[in-house]
């Protein structure tokens, strides 16, 4: 451990987590870190790689992926995760 971690409150290492992931959720940031690892960072092309793998979505919804469903689905997650940080507070 460095000084700089000895120093810092144990909560504020996952201040901006209201919750653990759910399991859907765990798969789909797997997904688009092995999508992110091959340089593929335009989200039209995040999408193209999303529905090439088959990969589901987190929410359960089926059907291909397209942007405003991968928006969707993204601002779902955040909001979400927004109000369980709103209720359990920092480092949750």
């Amino acid at each position: 451990m460095n000084s700089e971690d000895e120093m810092q409150d144990p909560a504020l290492r996952t201040q901006s987590k209201g919750r653990d992931l759910n399991a859907a959720e765990t798969t789909f940031a797997a997904a688009l870190e092995r999508i992110y690892e091959t340089g593929c960072h335009d989200f039209a092309q995040v999408v193209e790689q999303l529905n090439a793998r088959g990969d589901a979505r987190p929410s359960g919804e089926t059907g291909a992926w397209t942007l405003d469903i991968f928006e969707a689905e993204l601002k779902a997650i955040n909001a979400s995760h927004d109000a369980a940080h709103a209720e359990h507070g920092i480092g949750a």
